[in-house]
């Protein structure tokens, strides 16, 4: 993920108004010229030109802080992370407010002025008017993350305590469901501890969004999609109907193996699939269970986990091979320091966040990354998705700073996943993490199901995440139901079930980071759909032949020129804008997807034949 930070800070004493720009008369007997009703075009360019320079100390110094927080969780860079969140908050709402003036003007300012004054009200979270509200609701932002990075479940002792990292390697590695259930009810429990902050969170935040003219919060969000929050939401919904089929052919045939692995040691509610048993603490993503469920064995295994280890990997040397791919697209290397100061490990002598992350500290190509790389596919699929972000903050780090940003915020997410697309077996085999590769049709129903445990099976996820933050904003469902509609929405899209019972007083939301982070989730499902869109037109540009899925633009100068020609642009242009530049339409679709995962879907539909599928 990117860090988003464009939202919380203040400068209370900066000037966010319009001037005055009267014509001065030079005597009595001089026929006066009529001064403006109200504000001009040039009053409206100078306000955009000063909120640029504003807003960029501002973030600059928010992110400088935000960063010390995350890699050094203390009491300290706690307040500090407050103190700057709290600044950067108030002067948006100021900011927002000032903006509304030129309002009228919007047909008649030149195209920048109009794009930025557009972009400026949704830029971040606005503080509620209260000071002392502002001032708490930064506090408790800041605390809500830090809980979550220093989060750990321990006994009833208080002793033999796990962290993330721990817990979800139980999680991923386990067979055995009495420990699985153990290592998922403890961190789902440091969940809970989120709870009380958040019910207030929700509140406050919801202060800050009405002031400056929204609904809520969730309205606010889905507003930053050049299109009404209303027309948004059926948007999401036409896109998930395009790739539903595809997940609930997926969800029977896991559900079938894992009943059969499990017999009656684990319990199956409705033809749901418990949640603790799918390989990921959030069972957002399946692909540690592919052992589980691998159509054939014995073909090579599209795992390189065990040559990253043999080859003796290191987290320095996973990153430098993800640069290398985006190099050999004729993109810039990283620059030196991003070496120099991107956090790559854990450190033993202090608390962090580990949650991957990457960053511009200057919004001048001060790229970084922070991340506590394990040696797997996994986190080398992650590192080429967060470098993704590195680059898209490196080709369009010039433009004005409300520009800095992807043309929708699933954009900043799907372009290191459409570059991870093209990590095929043959380009495995290239770069010697694979001795051999078949491309027999066994060997390619393996290699699509062990991605589309990955990328069908987040799709779901990636959707209810902010639909159930879009009912909590918008006040349909009371901090007493806010567990039970998060399962609730589980179990509708995921197919998923709680792998036991939860009370009322669980906070099960908490236990992912993106909910105490407030970070949007939306991105993600888009971002699913659009690397695939990104994937197929880079594929024609670099002039491959075949199936979809046999594609890698590895080493393509043309699909790299097309790639930095659409980064460039930022969020300078409509989103749709964007995407016309690189895949030739303006709007979004899943049927490249769904061409990509062709074979396996037709493998899918022959295996459930006749099978009970579906969930209540």
């Amino acid at each position: 993920m990117r860090n988003v930070l464009a939202a919380w800070l203040v400068i209370s004493s900066l000037s966010c108004g319009g001037r005055s720009d009267g014509v001065p008369v030079s005597s009595s007997n001089t026929s006066v010229k009529a001064e403006p009703t109200g504000p001009t075009t040039g009053e409206a360019a100078a306000f955009v030109k000063r909120t640029d320079a504003e807003l960029r100390e501002l973030w600059v110094s928010q992110s400088k802080v935000e960063w010390e927080k995350a890699t050094n969780i203390t009491p300290e860079n706690e307040a500090k992370a407050a103190t700057a969140a709290e600044r950067t908050m108030s002067y948006l709402t100021t900011a927002i407010k000032a903006s509304i003036k030129y309002k009228p003007l919007l047909g008649e300012v030149d195209e920048d002025t109009r794009r930025q004054l557009q972009l400026l009200r949704r830029a971040g979270m606005p503080a509620p008017e209260d000071p002392a509200h502002s001032k708490e609701l930064a506090e408790i932002t800041a605390r809500m993350d830090s809980s979550y990075g220093k989060g750990k479940a321990c006994d009833a002792k208080g002793e033999n305590c796990k962290d993330l990292g721990q817990l979800e390697a139980v999680v991923n590695e386990s067979r055995n469901p009495a420990k699985l259930l153990e290592a998922w009810s403890g961190w789902h429990g440091v969940g809970q501890t989120i709870k009380a902050d958040y019910e207030r969170f929700v509140s406050l935040a919801n202060e800050g969004a009405q002031g400056v003219g929204f609904k809520d919060v969730g309205s606010m969000w889905r507003s930053g999609y050049d299109m009404s929050p209303e027309k948004f939401e059926g948007e999401v919904e036409r896109l998930w109907g395009e790739v539903k089929p595809l997940y609930d052919d997926l969800q029977c045939y896991v559900r079938r193996k894992l009943e059969k692995k499990y017999k009656k040691k684990v319990t199956f509610p409705d033809g749901t699939i418990p949640a603790h048993i799918l390989g990921n603490m959030w069972a957002q993503s399946w692909s540690n269970i592919f052992s589980l469920v691998e159509p054939y064995k014995g073909q090579v295994s599209p795992n390189v986990t065990p040559a990253l280890k043999r080859q003796k990997y290191t987290p320095v040397k996973m990153v430098k091979l993800a640069e290398s791919f985006f190099t050999s697209l004729g993109m810039d290397p990283l620059p030196a320091t991003f070496w120099e100061r991107s956090m790559f490990t854990k450190p033993k002598d202090r608390e962090v966040v580990c949650h991957a992350s990457a960053w511009d500290l200057t919004f001048d190509d001060d790229v970084r990354i922070k991340m506590c790389i394990k040696i797997d596919q996994e986190d080398l699929i992650t590192i080429h998705h967060e470098l993704g972000h590195d680059y898209y903050f490196h080709y369009y780090h010039e433009l004005p700073v409300l520009y800095q940003s992807g043309a929708n915020d699933g954009f900043h997410e799907a372009i290191g996943d459409a570059i991870a697309l093209s990590i095929t077996p043959d380009y495995l085999k290239q770069v010697k993490l694979l001795k051999t590769v078949k491309k027999n049709e066994k060997a390619v129903i393996n290699q699509q199901m062990f991605l589309a445990l990955d990328k069908i099976a987040f799709l779901p996820w990636g959707l209810l995440v902010d639909k159930w933050r879009w009912d909590v904003f918008a006040g349909d469902v009371t901090p007493e139901g806010y567990n039970d509609h998060w399962w609730k929405l589980r179990r509708k899209y995921q197919g998923v079930s709680a792998p036991k019972e939860r009370s009322k007083e669980a906070f099960d939301p908490g236990a992912k980071y993106h909910i105490p982070a407030n970070v949007p989730y939306t991105r993600y499902f888009l971002s699913f759909i659009l690397q695939f869109q990104f994937h197929k037109a880079l594929c024609e540009e670099a002039g491959h032949k075949g199936p979809l899925h046999e594609c890698s633009i590895f080493g393509s100068k043309e699909a790299g020129n097309k790639f930095k020609a659409m980064l460039k642009l930022g969020a300078s242009k409509p989103w749709p804008d964007a995407l016309e530049a690189l895949t030739g339409t303006r709007e979004m679709s899943g049927k490249a997807l769904v061409d990509y995962f062709a074979p396996l879907s037709a493998w899918l539909k022959k295996e459930n034949a006749n099978k009970s599928c579906g969930w209540n």
